[in-house]
């Protein structure tokens, strides 16, 4: 590395990562409601809670192991050593999860779900938040930070397109021959999980080998405690402004990821066409990745921000009141035009993070990168945790049918409108709302860039 500037091999063996990073992502925001109402059978109000009671617990956790992260001094440095030691507990957690007990009474499944997904997040949390650490140990260059993360995140869709895309192929595969309804099979989602699950663990490792901190003596490290490093945290006023704005960011997107399998099965009524559509919002936001970068250059990550929040809140007001009557063409038209608002949202919030760090390190000459990540992870995870458990309670309300594993069912009519409601309004009325929050960020000046 030549003045903060990085090799492309560098910014792969970073990226690469969050291949496997994004893919559980995908799992949870796109399949987890899903796979606890239609496969492990437990109604909609109560997998909603305990995907909401778990991901509060896998948000407190990411705060921990930041605090933990900051302070470790290892041979193998501060970050990747959880990477080296977090790989394989990673793919057996997801095999776990994905393994329901038949054993169980139906009674015990909500209990089940509680412990599979804790352990789930744990195993997550232990390399995700030294992992999102490492981007400010690799450079401080502001320009090259919006390319790293752009190498990440075109990793991350990879990642996400193969959490979307394959686990209906892999479900069906597997499944159970004669199986009544083979895309909810439980041997099906127990080999998707071990595949899914070992490609999770080798991306882990190859970033481990891949990537190099920097070095750091005992006097380094940070020394006050819990608290008075997250009060410290949230001292940090555009940190403040940029968490509460992603906190409204993974809120309205996650209602989209997680209704949208419900939204082609029994709104459109095409089931067939929920990998289709996953992948057309997928492959466009990876295009636009890099041009969100350069865009980044040009009107800086701010703005470039809040274009993701215009795309996709009108998307969701045109799938509400369009998405329904048009032909089917036009809904994939829609996706792809989503598409272009995920892409915008990749990069710009997680190069702006550095950006915060730095603006208090001026200030204060300490560093405390896990601390920042730690609550940054803290708030992405929040955010799901609410949407997933709001979409659950309003589905119950709608009176949907959970179906454990058997053929499809025949949902009420208010299942309809509960949908539309979940993919249109609500997440529409968020991301406006993090247009407006995001506006007041300080640090996306001409001269704050130059200084970088």
């Amino acid at each position: 590395m030549k003045n903060g500037r990085l090799t492309v091999k560098q910014k792969l063996g970073f990226g690469i990562f969050d291949l496997g990073g994004n893919m559980l992502f995908t799992l949870v925001s796109f399949w987890a409601l899903k796979y606890l109402t239609d496969t492990v059978g437990i109604a909609a109000a109560w997998a909603g809670a305990a995907i909401m009671i778990t991901k509060a617990w896998d948000a407190v956790t990411d705060p921990v192991m930041g605090f933990i992260t900051d302070r470790t001094l290892s041979r193998w440095g501060r970050r990747r050593v959880y990477l080296l030691f977090g790989a394989v507990p990673m793919m057996l957690s997801m095999v776990f999860f994905f393994t329901a007990p038949q054993y169980l009474p139906s009674s015990m499944h909500f209990f089940w779900a509680i412990i599979a997904l804790m352990v789930l997040f744990s195993a997550s949390t232990i390399i995700n938040v030294p992992y999102a650490s490492l981007t400010p140990e690799l450079t401080s260059d502001y320009n090259e930070q919006s390319s790293l993360n752009g190498y990440r995140f075109g990793c991350a869709v990879f990642g996400t397109i193969a959490g979307a895309g394959a686990v209906e192929p892999l479900v069906k595969l597997f499944s159970r021959p004669g199986s009544p309804n083979p895309l909810v099979d439980q041997r099906g989602f127990s080999v998707m999980g071990l595949i899914l699950g070992s490609i999770m663990m080798i991306v882990t490792l190859i970033t481990f080998f891949g990537t190099k901190e920097k070095k750091y003596t005992r006097e380094d490290l940070p020394t006050e405690g819990f608290f008075t490093t997250f009060t410290s945290v949230f001292r940090n006023k555009p940190f403040v402004l940029l968490l509460a704005t992603y906190a409204l960011h993974m809120t309205g997107i996650s209602f989209l990821t997680t209704i949208l399998a419900y939204y082609t099965n029994y709104v459109l009524h095409r089931s067939d066409i929920t990998t289709l559509a996953l992948i057309l919002l997928l492959v466009t936001a990876m295009v636009f990745i890099p041009i969100s970068v350069l865009v980044s250059k040009k009107i800086g990550k701010m703005r470039t921000y809040q274009i993701c929040f215009a795309v996709l809140a009108s998307a969701c007001g045109i799938i509400f009141f369009l998405g329904h009557k048009l032909p089917i063409e036009y809904f994939f038209g829609l996706m792809v035009y989503a598409g272009i608002g995920v892409g915008f949202s990749y990069v710009a919030p997680f190069a702006m993070v550095p950006d915060t760090i730095e603006y208090e390190s001026r200030k204060s000459g300490k560093r405390t990168e896990g601390s920042y990540y730690g609550m940054w992870t803290f708030t992405s995870k929040l955010g799901t945790a609410i949407a997933i458990f709001v979409a659950g309670q309003i589905l119950q309300l709608g009176g949907y049918i959970s179906q454990a594993g058997e053929g499809t069912v025949e949902q009420p009519a208010a299942v309809f409108n509960a949908i539309r409601l979940i993919v249109g309004p609500i997440p529409m009325v968020v991301l406006l709302a993090a247009i407006v929050v995001i506006n007041f960020y300080p640090l996306d000046k001409k001269e704050f860039r130059g200084n970088k």
